[in-house]
């Protein structure tokens, strides 16, 4: 299915789509691929002159980068070597390495760009916030003709966004719909080879600004044409109604009944001996289920999940250490992007919970707490505070890397 996209500065979500996010959400999300074709390129994240620093000059090391060949990884010290003098590691990038395995057809994937490269960085921190799950970004880097790896699906949804070059991409139906995390495409390695050779669902060559949007499970391969050819990968780890189910499960240790021993002499070979054992153990969890749905610990418990897999917008600390010396009342500061935290108010307090640390302020700052959490403000002029309560207010937050400049 092939998409319009039109030009302008969008949201992400819109910008790699070019659909509205809830057709978006309704027509596509998990369950069918979308090629978005447009004009419009995606230079602004990456290029081939972003490949070459990053090889180059960047000192990249294992896991952030790997190779592959006609389907294979290849051993990691074919492409890296050691850091030389100052810097004694065994697996820095190698770049003469990496040519000389390049020009010899392989594959060169840049794992992670989204803590290694900073437009992908920024663009992945709104991708996340307008999905609400996970995402990280790879590169995959094809010479000519070059097969990467065999047709396969992968267990977390993808958008693939052409950079340069040309590759012909052949996707078919899933052969095991909505994979987990360890349900890898190899349990099924015959069942995606055979699918592999019928008639695809989508066999197109994909120029720079396309944009495909995968949800797992859906097989895929592709060959470059022509030329080099770069394409971004950005995965989303989508939580699942078996994560919510797993939450649930985990409070059985608070159930006294499920606790209870089987009774002496079990015999787990006679299925009508035990019916009545397991008849009992499946009323406690439904039980269990009915109550912990109420109490809202399984949403709390995915929260931290998310928030442990997405981290927070980087701070600049020599930057921000020379601003909290020099805060103007008129500077503008916002909360920092992807942030874990948590509000709460007494009547002598306001509290900023961190994973890490619990910022404790009077009960004054509330509001300019709760203002400073919604939109950007000015360090001088935070709402229910005066202009100097307002800047310590702020050189606060500045040093607990709670806000940052605007």
């Amino acid at each position: 299915m092939t998409e319009q996209r039109g030009p302008g500065d969008r949201p992400a979500l819109t910008r790699l789509t070019g659909i509205s996010p809830a057709a978006f959400a309704d027509q596509y999300w998990g369950e069918r691929p979308l090629l978005a074709r447009s004009e419009d390129g995606f230079e602004d994240l990456f290029s081939t002159d972003a490949v070459d620093e990053l090889v180059a000059d960047r000192g990249l090391r294992t896991p952030f980068v790997r190779m592959a060949s006609e389907g294979s990884v290849l051993s990691p010290a074919s492409f890296t070597g050691s850091g030389g003098f100052g810097a004694e590691v065994g697996d820095q990038l190698d770049s003469a390495k990496v040519l000389e395995q390049f020009a010899g057809g392989a594959t060169l994937v840049l794992q992670g760009l989204h803590r290694t490269w900073e437009p992908i960085s920024g663009f992945t921190r709104q991708l996340i916030e307008d999905l609400g799950h996970p995402a990280q970004v790879n590169a995959y880097v094809t010479p000519a003709s070059s097969r990467g790896f065999d047709p396969h699906y992968d267990t977390h949804d993808v958008f693939v966004i052409q950079i340069a070059g040309a590759k012909r991409w052949t996707i078919h139906e899933p052969v095991h719909r909505h994979p987990l995390a360890d349900q890898p495409w190899t349990d099924h390695r015959a069942a995606v080879a055979e699918r592999a050779q019928s008639t695809p669902t989508i066999d197109a060559v994909f120029e720079p600004g396309d944009v495909l949007y995968l949800p797992r499970g859906w097989i895929h391969s592709a060959v470059a044409q022509g030329g080099t050819s770069i394409h971004l990968t950005i995965g989303v780890r989508a939580a699942t109604r078996h994560d919510v189910l797993t939450q649930l499960l985990a409070r059985a240790g608070d159930d006294a009944e499920l606790r209870a021993p089987l009774p002496l002499g079990v015999d787990f070979a006679d299925a009508a001996a035990f019916a009545p054992d397991l008849a009992k153990t499946v009323a406690a969890a439904q039980h269990l289920l009915d109550r912990a749905a109420d109490d809202g610990r399984v949403a709390a418990a995915l929260q931290r999940a998310f928030h442990s897999a997405v981290r927070p917008a980087p701070v600049r600390p020599l930057a921000t250490v020379d601003l909290i010396g020099n805060l103007a009342p008129d500077t503008v500061v916002r909360w920092r992007g992807a942030l874990t935290a948590r509000i709460t108010d007494d009547a002598d307090t306001v509290r900023i919970v961190l994973p890490r640390a619990t910022i404790t302020l009077p009960a004054e700052a509330s509001e300019a707490v709760h203002a400073l959490r919604a939109s950007d403000q000015r360090a001088g002029s935070l709402p229910g505070l005066d202009p100097a309560s307002s800047l310590v207010v702020t050189r606060r937050l500045l040093r607990e890397g709670v806000v940052v400049a605007g």
